[in-house]
C-alpha cells in the first residue's frame, strides 16, 4: 500500500503506456509523421519552427538498438512522452489537492463570519487515499481524451509538447506555493520554472499560451515590487540563455547541409524567419469568419473529447471557484488563452492547438470528481460503489476514444508511398504536393530506409520557398542544372516577399511557372517525369500551370506521365494493395479518391487504344478496393462482362 501511495503517478503512467501500445501506429501516418521521423533519424531541420529539442532527443532515442523499424521506435517515443505527461499531470493534481489553502484568496479568508460562508470556503476534507484516487482518475480522464491520446500514436512534436507543458505547469504551481524568497539562485523554484519554460519554447511556440496565467500567479504571489521585477528579469535572463543554446542547433546543423534542411537557417535573417513560422502567419488572425468557424468546431467537438466527463468539468468550474479561487483564475485564464489563440489559426488540423485547453478542463474535472464523490457519500452510498461510479467516467471515455484514435493497423500511407515509388523508374521525377499522404512519408522511406532514393520528389508548393532549391540540389544533384537562370531571377524577386517588403507578385508568379515548365523540359531526356493528379485537377485545369509546348499527359497508375508522343504508353498493372483502415478519416478518404480515380482514368486510356482486357483489370481493382469511386457509364459494361 505504501508503494502505491508513493508511486501512484508512475503506476498510472505505466498503465496508460500499456494501453497506448495497443493503438500505436506501426508505420508513418498522415501529415507530418514521415518528415518528422526522417528529421529525427537523420538529424535534420524540420518545418517551422524547427523543433530543435524534439529533433535532438528523437535522434538520441533512434540510436538505441531496439528490435524495431526506426519509424516504430520513434512512434514508441511519442507514446513515452505522452504517458510521462499523464504521470506529471496526475502528480500535479495530487500536489494541488495537498496545497488547496495556497489557492484561497485572503479576502475570502478574512470574511468568514457566517457559518455558511465559512463552510463553503473550507478545503475538502480529504484523506491521502482520496486525493490519490481523484488524481489518478483525473489523469486517466486526460489520458483517454481523444486529441491527447492521439498524440501518443505516432511521431509528432505535440507528444513532447504535452510532456513539457505538463512539467511547466507543475513547476509553476510548485513555485507559487513555495515560501517566497529573494534568493537569486538557480535553486529558486521560479528560476527552475524559467528553465522548464525555455525547454517548452524550444519545442513548440504555443508554450506562450501559458504566459498569461503565469503572469497572474507570479504577480499574485510576488506582488508588483522592485524585488519581484528584479527576480523576473533574472528569470528572463536564465530563460533566454537556455533558449539560445538549444536553438543554436539550427544554424550549426544547417551549415552542415543535411538532407532535410527546411528554411536553411544559416544566418540571423533565416533563423528568425524559421522560428517565427513566417510562412504560416498568413493563417493566423486572418478573419473573424475563420475564428467563428474554429470556435464552433471547438465547441461541437468537446463532447467527443471528454464525453460524459464534460459534465464533471462544468461542476469543477464552480467548485474550484469556491474552494481554490486563485487556481480557478489561473486555469480559466489558461483555458481562454488557448482557445482564443487557436480559433484564430485558420488551418484544418487545429485539434492539437487546443491541447492546453483540454488540460485545463482536466483540472476542472479533478474538482468535479471531488464534488460528485462528496454528494454520493452524503447520500450514504457505499464507498466501493462510489468509486465504481467515478471510474465509469474514464472507462466510458476510453470506450468512446479507442476506435477514433487507434492507429495500430494504419499502414496505408506506407503502402501508398511505396506502391507509387515502385510504379515509376528508378531515377524518375515526381512533381506533386500530396504532402499529407505521400511527400512527407517519402522523406522517411527515401532518407531513412533508403527506399528508391534516386527518385526525385519535388513538392510543387515548396518551390515557392528560397531554401528549397538548396535542398533539392543537395539530394538530387543535377536536377536543377538547366534552370539556374530562372532560379536566380526568382530568388532575387522573392527576397522582398520573404522580408515583408513590397514585391512584384506578377513577376514572382511568372518566374515560378517558368521554373516548373523548364524543370520538366530540361529533365525530360534524363528522367521519366510524372505529375500528381491533384496538380492536373486543380492548377492545370485553371491554367495556372501548363506543360511546355509539345508535351502531354498520360494517366499512369497513381500519377500522370509526361510524354511527347501520341502512341500508346504502357503502365504497370494494378497489383498493389493499400490496406485502408476500417475507420476511414478524411485523409484516407482523399487518398482513396486519388487512387480510385487514377485507375478509372487509366482504364479509359486503355479503351482509347482498344485494349479492353487491360481496362478490365484496372476497373476490377476499382470495384473491389475503391467502391466509392464512380465508374463512367461507358466503362461499366466492362465490369459486367
Amino acid at each position: 500500500m505504501i508503494f502505491l501511495k508513493k508511486y501512484f503517478a508512475l503506476i498510472t503512467s505505466a498503465f496508460v503506456f500499456i494501453v497506448y501500445l495497443f493503438t500505436l501506429a506501426p508505420s508513418v501516418i498522415q501529415i507530418d509523421s514521415g518528415e518528422l521521423a526522417a528529421v529525427q533519424a537523420t538529424l535534420g531541420i524540420a518545418h517551422p519552427t524547427g523543433y530543435p529539442l524534439f529533433t535532438f532527443l528523437g535522434y538520441l532515442f533512434s540510436l538505441i538498438p531496439l528490435p524495431f523499424t526506426k519509424i516504430y521506435q520513434l512512434n514508441l517515443l511519442a507514446a513515452l512522452y505522452s504517458t510521462a505527461a499523464v504521470g506529471i499531470f496526475t502528480f500535479t493534481s495530487k500536489f494541488i489537492l495537498d496545497n488547496l489553502n495556497s489557492f484561497k484568496t485572503s479576502k475570502l479568508q478574512k470574511t468568514r463570519k457566517k457559518s455558511k460562508v465559512k463552510a463553503e470556503n473550507e478545503p475538502f476534507d480529504l484523506d491521502e487515499n482520496q486525493k490519490i484516487i481523484f488524481s489518478v482518475i483525473a489523469g486517466l480522464t486526460l489520458a483517454f481524451s481523444k486529441t491527447f491520446w492521439f498524440q501518443s500514436t505516432s511521431v509528432e512534436v505535440y507528444s513532447l509538447h504535452l510532456l513539457l507543458i505538463s512539467l511547466i505547469i507543475l513547476l509553476l504551481i510548485k513555485a507559487f506555493v513555495h515560501d517566497s524568497t529573494d534568493n537569486l539562485s538557480l535553486r529558486n523554484p521560479w528560476f527552475v520554472f524559467a528553465l522548464g519554460l525555455a525547454l517548452g519554447f524550444s519545442n513548440h511556440m504555443t508554450t506562450l499560451l501559458i504566459l498569461p496565467g503565469t503572469a497572474y500567479l507570479y504577480f499574485n504571489k510576488e506582488r508588483f515590487t522592485s524585488k519581484s521585477f528584479r527576480k523576473l528579469i533574472f528569470m528572463i535572463f536564465v530563460f533566454l540563455i537556455l533558449l539560445v543554446v538549444i536553438y543554436s542547433y539550427l544554424p550549426i546543423r544547417a551549415s552542415q547541409n543535411p538532407q532535410l534542411n527546411w528554411g536553411n537557417p544559416v544566418d540571423l535573417e533565416r533563423i528568425l524567419r524559421h522560428i517565427s513560422g513566417f510562412q504560416y502567419q498568413v493563417w493566423l488572425f486572418s478573419s473573424t469568419d475563420a475564428a467563428k468557424k474554429q470556435l464552433i468546431y471547438f465547441i461541437t467537438n468537446l463532447p467527443s473529447e471528454y464525453f460524459l466527463t464534460l459534465s464533471l468539468a462544468v461542476i469543477g468550474l464552480f467548485i474550484s471557484f469556491i474552494k481554490a479561487k486563485k487556481f480557478f483564475i489561473f486555469t480559466l485564464i489558461t483555458f481562454l488563452a488557448a482557445v482564443i489563440y487557436s480559433i484564430n489559426y485558420d488551418i484544418s488540423d487545429i485539434d492539437s492547438y487546443f491541447l492546453l485547453a483540454y488540460i485545463s478542463l482536466a483540472f476542472f474535472i479533478l474538482f468535479g470528481l471531488m464534488k460528485v464523490y462528496q454528494m454520493l457519500i452524503a447520500n450514504k452510498i457505499n464507498k466501493f460503489a462510489v468509486l465504481s461510479v467515478l471510474l465509469l467516467f474514464p472507462v466510458s471515455q476510453f470506450i468512446k476514444s479507442f476506435p477514433e484514435v487507434n492507429q495500430s493497423k494504419t499502414v496505408v500511407y506506407e503502402n501508398y508511398t511505396k506502391a507509387m515509388l515502385n510504379s515509376v523508374s528508378e531515377n524518375a521525377l515526381i512533381l506533386s504536393y500530396q504532402w499529407d499522404y505521400f511527400i512527407s512519408a517519402s522523406y522517411y522511406f527515401q532518407f531513412v530506409e533508403k527506399f528508391k532514393p534516386r527518385i526525385a520528389i519535388v513538392d510543387k508548393e515548396l518551390l515557392r520557398r528560397s531554401w528549397y532549391f538548396n535542398q533539392l540540389e543537395r539530394n538530387y544533384p543535377g536536377l536543377l542544372s538547366g534552370i539556374q537562370t530562372e532560379i536566380g531571377l526568382f530568388l532575387e524577386a522573392l527576397k522582398p516577399f520573404e522580408r515583408k517588403e513590397n514585391f512584384n507578385s506578377v513577376l514572382l508568379e511568372n518566374l515560378y511557372r517558368r521554373i516548373i515548365a523548364n524543370l520538366i523540359s530540361t529533365n525530360f531526356d534524363k528522367r521519366e517525369i510524372y505529375i500528381g493528379p491533384e496538380i492536373f485537377d486543380n492548377e492545370m485545369q485553371r491554367g495556372e500551370i501548363t506543360l511546355p509546348e509539345g508535351y502531354k499527359l498520360v494517366p499512369h497508375l497513381f500519377l500522370f506521365k509526361v510524354v511527347k508522343t501520341d502512341d500508346y504508353v504502357e503502365a504497370p498493372l494494378p497489383e498493389f494493395k493499400l490496406n485502408f483502415s476500417e475507420r476511414k478519416d478524411k485523409y484516407q478518404t482523399a487518398l482513396n479518391s486519388f487512387a480510385g480515380l487514377m485507375l478509372v482514368r487509366r482504364a479509359y486510356y486503355e479503351m482509347q487504344f482498344n485494349k479492353p482486357e487491360r481496362a478490365k483489370l484496372y476497373l476490377k481493382k476499382v470495384a473491389e478496393e475503391f467502391p466509392d469511386t464512380q465508374i463512367p457509364q461507358q466503362l461499366q459494361s466492362l465490369i459486367l462482362n
